[in-house]
């Protein structure tokens, strides 16, 4: 957000700076960019963090740094900007900072973890092999240096999701259409069943939002018409913060309040009491999440919509989320929708997917629901990008273009379970 405010320019003119026509020409088309004339103010988070990627990639230089280059990209631009970097990493030394760790585990060979309290102290591991690394995080504990990371481990499930397929739909709906200037959106028949988990996948610009706020009853469709008769508590992709409110304000406001509720569920996984007595204008993105994600789960509901829950929060914050997100589920035997492009967060949290497809700001087409397997085959085939299991922690690997693995799991048509 600081580069239009240092460059007044057009995304063409800041890259010509950087590198000749030649080579612009050539990052331009490996990251898909667009908008190359319009002025930066004017550009998505997704394209002006695209424009920021590409010019550090053309840059001469002998180390690269690259700070959370996943934020606001969507899963397919995340691959694109992985390839980039990992190619890179192949002739020059590069430096990742990322919170998504499937991005993480597929660009880097080492990595070093950090742990400690939030605004108090940071410690850095010794260099870890970048599997053993990750696997440490996710079980809690880094044995070498003997210290716990948390108290229980985040486990992923080696197959997809067996149950929850055969309960009573909690809502339905038809064939949907909705136009919003040039963009136009077609939905597919689907439902939501009792209890189940949609996880919800596609590229940004694609109608994602436009569908959740069709079913928050934010957004009536043109065509079709979703029949609500349930209580709907959502949590929007942007959040707003409400000036001169405490968190806990907030929080005691919000409709079916119950405290007991608040303290047990959700006030430790959430990292919420030191925030309560703090004003929301002054929460940083990360804690303004967690706080919007308790608010949506504190309502009493039938169906919990999650516009991004993932968005500011580190890698810990991000599980620890989606397991708060499934467990509040199950407790109440509520059902959830949940728009993300972390791969682990989806994985985690989700019992089936609906997979969003088109052309960004044009067109979008949401295809679903599907089962996980079927899901996650559907949304990747189309990407040309397969997953492994890792066989300790059974948590989804990026598999490298071209490789053995790769070209098995294509064949047989597993792009994300391979057993």
């Amino acid at each position: 957000d600081q580069i239009p405010k240092r460059f007044a320019g057009t995304l063409r003119e800041l890259l010509a700076r950087v590198a000749n026509d030649v080579r612009v020409a050539e990052v331009v088309t490996e990251l898909g960019l667009t908008g190359l004339d319009q002025p930066l103010a004017k550009l998505s988070g997704g394209e002006l963090q695209k424009g920021a990627i590409a010019a550090t990639l053309l840059k001469e230089a002998e180390l690269y740094f690259f700070d959370e280059p996943c934020s606001y990209l969507d899963i397919e631009q995340r691959l694109l900007v992985a390839q980039r970097i990992a190619a890179l990493g192949a002739t020059k030394s590069v430096v990742v900072i990322e919170h998504d760790l499937a991005i993480l585990d597929y660009v880097t060979e080492q990595l070093h973890l950090l742990y400690g309290e939030p605004n108090a102290y940071g410690i850095v591991s010794q260099p870890l092999g970048v599997r053993h690394g990750i696997n440490s995080y996710l079980e809690g504990e880094l044995r070498e240096e003997n210290v716990r990371l948390r108290d229980s481990r985040i486990e992923f499930l080696a197959h997809p999701p067996r149950t929850g397929w055969d309960a009573q739909p909690l809502v339905s709906w038809p064939e949907l259409e909705k136009q919003q200037g040039s963009f136009t959106l077609k939905v597919g028949e689907g439902e939501i069943l009792q209890g189940q988990v949609l996880g919800v996948v596609g590229g940004n610009a694609t109608g994602k939002t436009t569908f959740v706020r069709m079913l928050a009853g934010d957004l009536a469709p043109d065509t079709g018409k979703v029949e609500l008769a349930l209580q709907v508590s959502y949590k929007p992709q942007y959040i707003t913060p409400q000036s001169d409110v405490l968190v806990e304000e907030l929080l005691r406001s919000t409709e079916g309040f119950d405290e007991h509720y608040l303290n047990t569920e959700l006030m430790n996984p959430l990292a919420l009491e030191t925030l309560m007595r703090q004003n929301l204008e002054s929460l940083s993105g990360g804690e303004l999440q967690r706080v919007a994600i308790a608010e949506c789960l504190l309502r009493e509901a039938d169906l919990y919509l999650f516009d991004e829950p993932s968005a500011y929060l580190d890698a810990n914050q991000r599980m620890v989320a989606a397991r708060t997100i499934r467990r509040c589920m199950e407790r109440r035997t509520a059902s959830a929708l949940v728009v993300d492009h972390d791969v682990y967060f989806i994985d985690y949290v989700s019992d089936g997917l609906l997979c969003f497809s088109g052309t960004p700001g044009e067109y979008g087409l949401a295809e679903g629901p599907f089962r996980m397997r079927a899901g996650m085959n559907h949304f990747l085939k189309r990407l040309n990008v397969t997953f492994r299991r890792d066989r300790n922690t059974n948590r989804p690997r990026i598999n490298k273009p071209g490789s053995r693995l790769d070209r098995a799991q294509k064949a047989a048509g597993e792009y994300y379970y391979s057993s």
